[in-house]
């Protein structure tokens, strides 16, 4: 059975709960979060069986918002033989190779200016 534990999340020095799924150790289904109507403390209760145990924890759910995109999100190496994006003569610092498709970055945000990637066709090195 599990039950969430501690662990550092990408929250710079927050320390964030990990989210597990809770199972039932009579008939191994799945443990429904459930308040006790009398204690009016939280519980992870069977649907099946009856079983309930307290939680340990009040959180139930959590929803982490990354809202940082990396600017070459999405690329991959074989971007190269894509036809339709547009190719230079651009030496890859890699491999020394003059034949890359570029793109615009794909992060939109107000501070960002436009910026050309480059994935070297031969290699599939990105590089500006």
């Amino acid at each position: 059975m599990s039950s969430p534990a501690s662990s550092t999340g990408g929250h710079a020095g927050r320390k964030t709960e990990q989210i597990t799924f809770r199972f039932c150790s009579e008939c191994s289904n799945m443990l429904y979060p459930k308040e006790d109507p009398d204690s009016h403390r939280l519980q992870f209760a069977c649907r099946t069986c009856q079983y309930s145990e307290e939680a340990q924890s009040s959180c139930v759910f959590r929803n982490d918002l990354n809202n940082s995109i990396g600017e070459t999100a999405g690329v991959t190496q074989d971007v190269g033989s894509d036809p339709t994006l547009p190719r230079s003569n651009k030496a890859c610092p890699s491999c020394k190779t003059e034949d890359a498709v570029f793109f615009q970055s794909q992060q939109r945000s107000a501070e960002t200016g436009m910026k050309l990637f480059y994935v070297c066709c031969s290699c599939g090195h990105i590089f500006q």
